[in-house]
């Protein structure tokens, strides 16, 4: 296999790799493109542009945008849809963030 295409399989396993178009990440969602590019202006996500200027997205993104859309089919506003999904995975990080804090102390205080 060329090492192109062992770059390219081995891309397929990254969440963050842009590997849908516009086209494909609304058919996905079962959305428009008008959709994705007003989170895209709301900056829930920021999709990668693809060398002829395309956007591209990743499943990270597309799960995201997932969310907001589930959000804004309940009857929520897109922007408020937008702060929503941002205020959760920020949380989300902080969890994170206390949980690891919590284990390194208690591994720490195990040393001592």
């Amino acid at each position: 296999m060329p090492a192109e295409n062992t770059r390219a399989a081995g891309n397929l396993d990254d969440d963050d790799y842009p590997a849908y178009t516009m086209g494909r990440a609304a058919d996905v969602l079962g959305t428009t493109p008008a959709f994705l590019r007003a989170l895209g202006e709301a900056g829930l996500i920021t999709p990668l542009r693809s060398e002829g200027g395309h956007r591209r997205y990743s499943r990270r993104q597309l799960r995201v945008a997932a969310r907001a859309r589930e959000l804004v089919d309940q009857g929520t506003p897109i922007e408020a849809a937008c702060r929503i999904v941002a205020l959760e995975d920020q949380l989300d990080a902080a969890l994170r963030l206390g949980r690891d804090m919590r284990r390194r102390l208690g591994d720490h205080g195990a040393d001592t």
